[in-house]
């Protein structure tokens, strides 16, 4: 598919900058606080504000473990000019719900508060700052509101010890090995949660809370000039704190060995493998053209094997339920090639050879160029999808100038992205991407991690079996198979029928056609995006029209058909039919409704009916393909199966059906 090109063509050097998106205004006040303002009417009358402060539970001293968080949960229980619990009752007031809209969080490197706030109003307007700047410098922490407020983080504690957390506190200091992060889990420790005294939690507020760590972000339905005029009253009269504490960055030791961790829990809802190379020489921010093109060549990268991956998962032999590969940022200034894969239980050693297998498949025949094509394909279609949201909503950019505060990633226009990766890409070669496995691929700075239930017959992975599967010979390997082509969606010649009545609502803008064969199609024209069209169909019925019978038998596959594929063709030959082309039908069968929901862009309308098309008259019977669909299955229903509240619901929907003659049981 060839993407159009917006405006006109640029001149790209490697070493310039990339430029800043003109619609966003950035400053710095005196004492070093950022800030962002935007201009955006989605939603209208809205404004999105944002305190971002670069501190997090890394930077907790010994005995403030918990306390970053703990400090989060303060700034709602009472401030300067919100004393106790006014802020919530205001907020809720005017329409802002806690944790819904209102909301806060607390990660290893920083801490970010959300507040959405009327801008139609501006005294509500006005209180938002306020509000904000209280968080940043007027927070009471009163030690009765923290002694009070004990017990609900320590609820918060409970709640989140499940059993992921259990496991990924212990394999933690393999992936972060011999550094602060394992030893700094935002939630913190019990006994100091319990004991702490106020003045230490004053003091870590003190120490990090101060303007040049702080940024304030407003985009919304605003005048930009008052915004800014509102940040500078607000937020100038603040100084740094006199010999102020360093504000470190923390490093990751490398290790020349591979680690291997395997972790179970007898909560654990799935069978995991995950594989990580660390990448310590290939870090920095994008800032440059040439950074662009790198960061091009590793998200390209993914795309390929990305796709491979879910190829893989269509086989009637699935090695794995789902898998995926991600090259990016795991803490501060360190990056990571990561591969992880859902399994059955008991078959985590073949889904980790079947992830290595893909690497070493790429080591030694490298990616093809049809997967290439594709992959620039999808990354521009992406790019163009975003720069056709003319409303993209106040959030999303709001998320962006975060990242750019805490991470440097580059915020251009998207007119300008999108120029810039088509640009880019057709610079490149497939060559280019392939020699990325030889950096990401190493002996040093690998870990592997197996997670899952703990259970009586389930066989665990031992750390000699992982590393002779890290160390296997790739001789044997052979190269990627594309598989054939489909010429065609059909295979059966079209029986046509016509339109027997048009009619048309000049009110709505819609027209209707009535066929031959009793199905009604409505249609309208709109200009939000000249990419897509959508689609759907519907009609009554659904599994109300099964018997009782009938329904006990197929109720868990309703959805096992459209794996099935048509006109004898099997899923990966219609996905790879598919390639290249913005088209998407989806049949589905409910309570009440059966039909089809798709989407195409208008290049692609005649592939979209030729699916409709195809699912109503050429629907395969393909065993292979059911009996994946029940693995994938099971192995989703065993994962309910291990959550302890799972018991609960068991218990709830049997009572509240035990007369009800359709009622199968929860698998």
């Amino acid at each position: 598919m060839v993407m159009p090109l917006i405006g006109i063509a640029q001149d790209l050097k490697d070493t310039d900058l990339i430029p800043f998106d003109p619609a966003v205004k950035i400053g710095k006040l005196e004492n070093g606080l950022t800030y962002y303002i935007r201009k955006n009417a989605k939603p209208e009358n809205k404004a999105d504000l944002r305190l971002v402060v670069n501190a997090g539970s890394i930077l907790e001293d010994d005995d403030q473990q918990g306390l970053a968080h703990f400090l989060e949960h303060m700034g709602f229980n009472g401030t300067k000019n919100f004393p106790k619990n006014e802020l919530v009752d205001y907020l809720q007031s005017i329409g802002v719900k806690f944790a819904h809209h209102l909301n806060a969080v607390t990660s290893y490197d920083e801490t970010v508060y959300f507040l959405p706030i009327p801008s139609d109003d501006s005294i509500k307007l006005e209180k938002g700052f306020q509000i904000i700047e209280d968080w940043a410098f007027n927070m009471s922490l009163e030690s009765k509101a923290i002694d009070d407020e004990r017990a609900v983080v320590l609820e918060e504690m409970r709640l989140r010890n499940n059993a992921d957390m259990r496991m990924a506190k212990r394999f933690m200091p393999k992936i972060f090995y011999k550094s602060q992060y394992p030893n700094r889990f935002p939630i913190g420790q019990k006994e100091i949660l319990r004991n702490f005294k106020p003045e230490k939690i004053r003091k870590f507020y003190k120490d990090w809370y101060r303007p040049n760590l702080m940024a304030v972000i407003v985009v919304g339905d605003i005048d930009v000039a008052e915004i800014e005029k509102k940040i500078i009253d607000h937020f100038s009269a603040y100084e740094n704190p006199k010999n102020e504490r360093p504000r470190k960055v923390f490093e990751v030791p490398d290790h020349a060995e591979t680690f291997v961790a395997i972790e179970t829990d007898k909560e654990a809802s799935e069978s995991k493998v995950k594989i990580i190379y660390k990448d310590y020489n290939n870090v920095k921010s994008v800032h440059t053209i040439n950074d662009l093109k790198i960061s091009t060549k590793h998200t390209l990268y993914s795309l390929m094997l990305n796709q491979r991956l879910t190829g893989l998962t269509k086989l009637p032999k699935i090695p794995f339920v789902n898998a995926g590969v991600y090259y990016g940022s795991t803490i501060v200034s360190k990056n990571a090639y990561a591969m992880t894969a859902i399994t059955q239980d008991g078959k985590q050693l073949e889904a980790l050879k079947a992830l290595v297998d893909e690497n070493n498949r790429i080591k030694k025949y490298g990616f093809t160029e049809a997967e290439f094509e594709y992959a620039k394909d999808q990354l521009l279609r992406q790019t163009y999808h975003y720069y056709e949201q003319d409303k993209t909503n106040s959030g999303d950019f709001a998320k962006e100038y975060q990242s750019n505060f805490l991470e440097k990633k580059p915020i251009p226009d998207k007119e300008w992205s999108y120029n810039a990766i088509q640009q880019i890409t057709q610079q490149m070669t497939v060559k280019e991407i392939d020699r990325l496995v030889n950096g990401y691929i190493k002996n040093d700075n690998c870990v592997v991690v197996f997670t899952g239930p703990e259970k009586e017959n389930i066989k665990k992975p031992t750390e000699q079996e992982a590393l002779a599967i890290l160390n296997q010979n790739i001789d044997d390997i052979k190269p990627y198979e594309e598989g054939k082509i489909a010429e065609s969606l059909l295979r059966k010649e079209i029986e046509s029928g016509s339109i027997i009545k048009k009619e048309s609502n000049t009110e709505l803008g819609i027209t209707t056609l009535y066929l031959s064969n009793g199905a009604r199609v409505t249609y309208k024209k709109t200009d939000f995006k000249s990419t897509e069209i959508l689609m759907e169909a519907v009609s009554f019925g659904g599994t109300n029209l099964y018997t009782n019978e009938e329904y006990k038998k197929t109720q868990w596959a309703n959805k096992a058909f459209a794996e099935a594929g048509f006109s004898g063709l099997k899923r990966k030959d219609i996905d790879g039919f598919l390639k290249n082309k913005l088209v998407s039908v989806v049949p589905y069968i409910d309570d009440v409704f059966e039909g089809f929901k798709g989407s195409a862009a208008p290049q692609h309308i005649e592939n979209m009916f030729q699916m409709i098309h195809a699912y109503f008259t050429d629907l395969n019977f393909d065993e292979e393909a059911y009996e994946s669909f029940k693995i994938k299955k099971s192995i989703e229903y065993n994962s309910r199966a291990s959550v302890p509240i799972f018991y609960f619901e068991k218990e709830y929907h049997t009572y509240l059906n035990k007369d009800n003659p359709r009622f199968n049981g929860i698998p």
